[in-house]
């Protein structure tokens, strides 16, 4: 039996995923603010291990978004450091995902450090093409959609760098909880009227799934937009100085549909970059969609609207239920994992 350890190092969050062989045992999530320096990263790197006993995992397996943080001048830079680190903090065999070049060695960041930024999508992807045949894989987390096509048991992206992915639409920065408001929509309904919307940081789309009653409170680790707490009458309050109001100035049910509309907006724009990727491969009208992410309540909408049966990402390997939804939060990092077990 293989223990395998994936890491996921995202710009504000590091998860972590425990595997014996296909099946996984533990789940880990961490706040890691990249932006404020790596200290952030470290603490959290320093939790997992932590939980963990002496001997307990033969090997490592890391992905990553982080470089893309502004504390590294450039992307390469920040696969280096992150690798340079990594490799610092951990024990035994460890490898860097590099996306179709495989698992790599943490010597090989600087000459591969194309591959490996930002390659925690191709993970996700991989996994899902090695199990089934024809899907369409979408991730929801915080920040960031993916979407990607899965034909012929093979990932069919057609992008492999971030810009790239932007432009075939593969890569959407909507997320379910930090997505700034003013990123969703600029005009927004309101009372019989179409209202401009704000561009300040008042509110994020975490009030809006909170107002609209699906957001799960671990699926939102950073604080309000204006520091306060994270109630339904606090995100009504500010969802209303999106568009000049305070919450007394409407009643709970219009700022409930002001919310609804916010949520429509988002799912539009992975609606359209949905069709734009299917506009383009020959996927079946019965492939299904694999979701995954903390989005999952907005992806299962997406389903229906596609006429598309779900697979949630934990059937693709042996999953405890109780681990299911924090398995979801945690894709690329469970990904990895598996991945990794079975490449040995």
């Amino acid at each position: 039996m293989t223990r395998t350890l994936g890491w996921d190092v995202g710009g504000a969050h590091l998860k972590a995923a425990l595997a014996e062989d296909d099946r996984i045992i533990r789940v880990w999530q961490e706040k890691t603010p990249l932006w404020q320096g790596l200290e952030p990263l470290e603490s959290g790197i320093r939790t997992i291990l932590d939980a963990i006993e002496p001997g307990q995992v033969d090997r490592h397996a890391i992905t990553m978004t982080g470089e893309l943080s502004d504390i590294f001048a450039t992307r390469r830079e920040g696969v280096e450091t992150l690798a340079r680190l990594f490799a610092e903090k951990l024990a035994g065999d460890v490898s860097l995902y590099g996306g179709p070049a495989g698992f790599l060695s943490p010597g090989n960041a600087r000459s591969h450090a194309g591959e490996i930024a930002s390659a925690n999508w191709h993970a996700s992807a991989a996994l899902a093409a090695a199990n089934i045949e024809e899907a369409v894989v979408i991730d929801m987390g915080s920040t960031t959609t993916d979407i990607l096509p899965v034909a012929g048991g093979m990932v069919r992206s057609v992008g492999t760098s971030d810009n790239a992915r932007l432009a075939s639409g593969e890569l959407v920065y909507q997320g379910y909880t930090r997505t700034p408001l003013m990123a969703v929509a600029s005009r927004a309904a309101f009372a019989g009227r179409v209202v401009p919307v704000m561009n300040e940081f008042f509110a994020t789309m975490a009030d809006v799934q909170r107002i609209v009653g699906i957001l799960d409170e671990a699926d939102d680790l950073y604080p309000a937009a204006d520091g306060n707490e994270k109630t339904v009458e606090a995100s009504r309050r500010r969802l209303a100085r999106m568009i000049g109001l305070d919450a007394e100035d409407g009643t709970d049910g219009a700022w409930e549909w002001l919310a609804h509309g916010f949520a429509e907006e988002q799912l539009r724009k992975v609606h359209d970059a949905v069709l734009l990727v299917l506009s383009r491969e020959d996927i079946s009208e019965d492939a299904p969609v694999v979701v995954a992410g903390t989005g999952r309540p907005v992806l299962r909408r997406l389903s229906a609207r596609l006429d598309r049966g779900i697979v949630d990402f934990p059937d693709l390997f042996d999953c405890p239920a109780e681990l299911r939804d924090a398995v979801c939060r945690a894709a690329p990092a469970a990904a990895v994992a598996v991945l990794a077990g079975r490449s040995r």
